[in-house]
């Protein structure tokens, strides 16, 4: 039971795989350019699965606890931005600009679906309410996430976002979550009753996009820009942001007078990073060649904060007074 806990699940291993895969045998020229297809049509597949599995009832039923949807939204897309913008003297010095960038991305992406829904329910939080503020932020941060991150970047000196990335974000994202949210009237049942399968879909999309942006990044010079301290350096940044994002909506939720339930709710929606729509994003706003660097802190970011929600909800639970459970680190990919 004790390795089950600290040992990374098995997407992350697959991420891994995945990144020593590209390290050793990086796609080029043809090979590259059909797996930039590939990726291309797995990541508006990926999202047209997310629109025909969300559930608008659900979303409908939770709307009317807004101020634990606005408190989620700000700690998702105001918090985490101004802590990347005010962090940027104590904690770039750790990083290289390239990684920093990284950071910033990370910081504007919205929040996970599955892994925060998980969580809330064996803390024993607000379901329903989790599944919303989850939803909202998921569908929010198509729009959100490519304008803050614009003006994150141009702040950090990078250049800010253009207008026609945010419209390749509207094409190849939105849209089809969109289709997929027309077409859930007639597929919706199906999705749901092959969850595995939409599982594979999601996963796979994502390390189809990991493995041809570490690839362009290997064959930049990646590693050689990445020594051990650099890698010690980033794995800081993010404990220091998931951190801070945890402290936050804890004593936040307090402070605005939340129960209980709802303030589990809070925390586990509201700190979290969402892996399956940050690197679609990122394959989609920024060039091949920056790609590894701009997904690594996400990746890091990722299993951090899966591994430290775990401990956090057995915590809730154990002071509810519900039995002590072990609780599986799972990937957040298959529903996010």
């Amino acid at each position: 039971m004790f390795l089950r806990r600290v040992l990374p699940d098995n997407f992350t291993l697959c991420l891994i795989v995945t990144v020593i895969a590209a390290s050793l045998l990086p796609c080029r020229g043809t090979t590259a350019n059909v797996f930039e297809i590939l990726t291309d049509m797995a990541i508006a597949l990926l999202f047209f699965m997310h629109g025909a599995k969300l559930s608008r009832e659900a979303v409908i039923s939770g709307l009317t606890n807004w101020r634990l949807h606005l408190t989620v939204l700000a700690s998702t897309f105001v918090l985490f931005p101004l802590l990347g913008l005010l962090l940027k003297p104590v904690l770039s010095p750790l990083v290289t600009p390239a990684l920093y960038a990284g950071i910033l991305f990370l910081c504007t992406l919205p929040s996970t679906v599955q892994s925060s829904i998980a969580f809330t329910s064996i803390a024993h939080g607000n379901i329903s309410a989790a599944v919303c503020a989850a939803s909202a932020s998921s569908l929010i941060g198509i729009v959100i996430t490519p304008l803050v991150v614009g003006l994150l970047l141009e702040v950090h000196g990078q250049g800010g976002m253009s207008w026609h990335a945010v419209g390749d974000i509207v094409l190849q994202l939105f849209v089809p979550f969109v289709a997929g949210q027309v077409a859930q009237r007639w597929i919706g049942g199906w999705v749901q009753r092959h969850r595995p399968l939409v599982g594979l879909i999601d996963q796979g999309s994502i390390l189809l996009v990991v493995y041809t942006a570490f690839s362009a990044a290997v064959l930049q010079g990646l590693w050689k820009q990445l020594p051990l301290p650099v890698m010690g350096g980033l794995l800081i940044v993010n404990a220091v942001l998931l951190a801070i994002a945890l402290l936050a909506t804890r004593y936040g939720a307090r402070a605005l007078g939340f129960d209980r339930e709802d303030e589990i709710t809070i925390v586990f929606c509201g700190s979290k990073k969402s892996l399956a729509s940050g690197v679609p994003m990122a394959k989609v706003l920024f060039p091949a060649h920056a790609l590894g660097m701009i997904v690594l802190p996400l990746m890091l970011f990722h299993q951090m904060q899966l591994m430290t929600c775990a401990v956090l909800a057995r915590r809730y639970a154990e002071r509810a007074g519900v039995k002590k459970r072990d609780v599986p680190v799972t990937t957040e990919a298959p529903a996010d």
